[in-house]
C-alpha cells in the first residue's frame, strides 16, 4: 500500500507552527514512517509537486503568496491549515486595520514601493480548507492527530465549543474575578485553556466558535463594568481579518 504523500508549506508567518512538528521527536519518526513527506522546506531539501495532503502555515499577504496557494490548491486532495495565521489571518491581519499603503509606509518608509503587499487574508479565502489545527501555535500533537485520522479514513475531532468549558473542566478560577479580561466565552477550545490556566486572559488565537454566544460575552462584560471596546484590542490581535457574525439579541 502506497503511503500518502504530504507537503508542508510555509507562507507569511514566523515558522513556529512548522517547528512544532519538528519538535515532536519520537512522534516525528512515526509520522515519517506513516507518510511520505515530499516537501518540507524546514526539514528536507527535496521539493515535489506530487502530494495528496498539503499542510499550510502562514497567511496570504502578497501576490506571490496568492499564486503559490492557488497552485497548491490545484494539486492537493486535502488541505490542512495550521496556526492562527493560516486559519484566521492571525497577527498579520493587524496590517489591514491601517490599510495596506499606510502599513507599508509605516514600516518601509520611502522604500514602500519595493514591497509586494496586499491585504492579509487567511488561507481559506483562496482555496478550500478541509481541516484546521488552530492556535498560536497549535500543538504538534494536534497536527499529528489530524494526519493520523486522515491516514485511517477518520474525520479528525476538532473542538467547536468555547474555552470556558475547558476552564470549568479544569476547575480554574475565572480570570475576570482576578481583574483580567478574557475572550474564552466565544473562543474555540482545544488548547486545554492554556492561557487562563496560566492566569492570563484568552485572546482567541484559535479563532471564534462557529456559533458564538455574543450575549453571554456582553453579559460577562456588564457584570464587571466593562465594554466591548475594552476587549477589542485583544480580539483583534488574532482576528482582525474576521468579524463575529452572530447578532446580539
Amino acid at each position: 500500500m502506497n503511503k500518502p504523500k504530504v507537503g508542508i508549506f510555509g507562507f507569511t508567518g514566523c515558522g513556529g507552527c512548522q517547528l512544532e512538528i519538528l519538535n515532536l521527536e519520537d512522534q516525528l519518526l512515526d509520522l515519517f514512517a506513516a507518510v511520505d513527506v515530499v516537501h518540507f522546506t524546514e526539514a528536507i531539501t527535496e521539493h515535489s509537486d506530487n502530494y495528496d495532503i498539503a499542510i499550510i502555515e502562514g497567511s496570504i499577504t502578497t501576490m506571490h503568496d496568492v499564486e503559490r496557494i492557488e497552485h497548491i490548491g490545484k494539486i492537493a486532495k486535502i488541505i490542512v491549515a495550521i496556526g492562527a495565521c493560516a486559519c484566521t489571518g492571525g497577527i498579520n491581519c493587524l496590517k489591514n486595520l491601517y490599510g495596506v499603503e499606510k502599513a507599508k509606509e509605516l514600516v518601509y518608509g520611502d522604500k514602500k514601493g519595493w514591497i509586494d503587499a496586499i491585504e492579509t487574508k487567511p488561507v481559506d479565502e483562496y482555496v478550500k480548507v478541509d481541516y484546521y489545527a488552530r492556535g498560536c501555535p497549535p500543538t504538534g500533537l494536534e497536527i499529528i492527530d489530524i494526519i493520523k485520522s486522515l491516514i485511517v479514513g477518520k474525520v479528525p475531532e476538532i473542538p467547536n465549543y468555547p474555552v470556558c468549558i475547558e476552564c470549568k473542566r479544569l476547575g480554574n478560577t475565572c480570570v475576570y474575578d482576578l481583574g483580567i479580561t478574557c475572550l474564552g466565552v466565544i473562543s474555540r477550545a482545544g488548547c486545554k485553556a492554556r492561557c487562563p490556566s496560566s492566569v492570563s486572559g484568552c485572546e482567541a488565537c484559535r479563532g471564534v466558535i462557529d456559533d458564538p454566544n455574543v450575549n453571554a460575552q456582553k453579559d460577562l462584560l456588564a457584570k464587571y463594568n466593562l465594554t466591548v471596546e475594552d476587549i477589542m484590542e485583544g480580539f483583534n490581535l488574532y482576528n482582525a481579518c474576521r468579524k463575529i457574525q452572530q447578532k446580539a439579541k
